[in-house]
């Protein structure tokens, strides 16, 4: 069903898209419980998080920043501002709430550093896409793969602990947890 590689030149001769639904940067208590209230109730959402780049050898990565999505909603919540709170700790743990992500390894280890935790029900598309036989293991190649479009990784190395988010960033955070979910429900939900 799906190719097992893509080249990099083909991956770039696809249409770029972005999220285009609407984008909640999260950086208040109160902004922070709407969003968990929202996302307690789905059944699976996108994630992913970003961590201020360090350009020294050996510097730890501290994530600033936790995007979910779903189809038509993101939330930027803003860590380096609020913390690890609880109410997000409860999100992680709830084995009802599938949270599809990729390379989830590290930010789990850095997020356990800041508060103690069980994840549940996490989903690594690096893992999940091999049982549909795809190789490639990069968000960018994975979702030219199942989506059949590109996604620019051009704020990658953008300061997440700026304390106003660009455009550029919002939409670049927002898209990466979006295909996220898009892909899981293209796997699980599409014939």
């Amino acid at each position: 069903m799906f190719i097992e590689n893509i080249k990099k030149e083909d991956v770039n001769l696809l249409e770029c898209r972005a999220f285009n639904g609407e984008i909640i940067v999260v950086d208040s208590p109160k902004k922070l419980n709407e969003a968990t209230e929202y996302l307690q109730n789905q059944s699976y959402i996108g994630f992913d998080a970003e961590a201020r780049p360090r350009f020294v050898k050996g510097s730890k990565r501290h994530i600033s920043l936790l995007q979910f999505a779903t189809d038509n909603k993101a939330f930027l919540i803003r860590i380096d501002i609020l913390g690890l709170q609880k109410n997000i700790v409860n999100i992680f743990e709830n084995k009802q709430i599938t949270k599809v992500g990729l390379g989830l390894t590290d930010d789990m280890r850095s997020l356990k550093k800041m508060k103690r935790f069980n994840p549940a029900s996490f989903v690594d598309l690096q893992e999940y896409t091999k049982e549909f036989g795809i190789k490639d293991n990069s968000l960018r190649k994975i979702t030219a793969i199942v989506l059949g479009f590109r996604i620019s990784k051009s704020q990658r190395l953008s300061n997440w602990e700026n304390d106003k988010y660009t455009n550029a960033q919002k939409r670049y955070a927002a898209t990466d947890a979006w295909v996220c979910y898009e892909i899981y429900t293209k796997l699980n939900f599409t014939n």
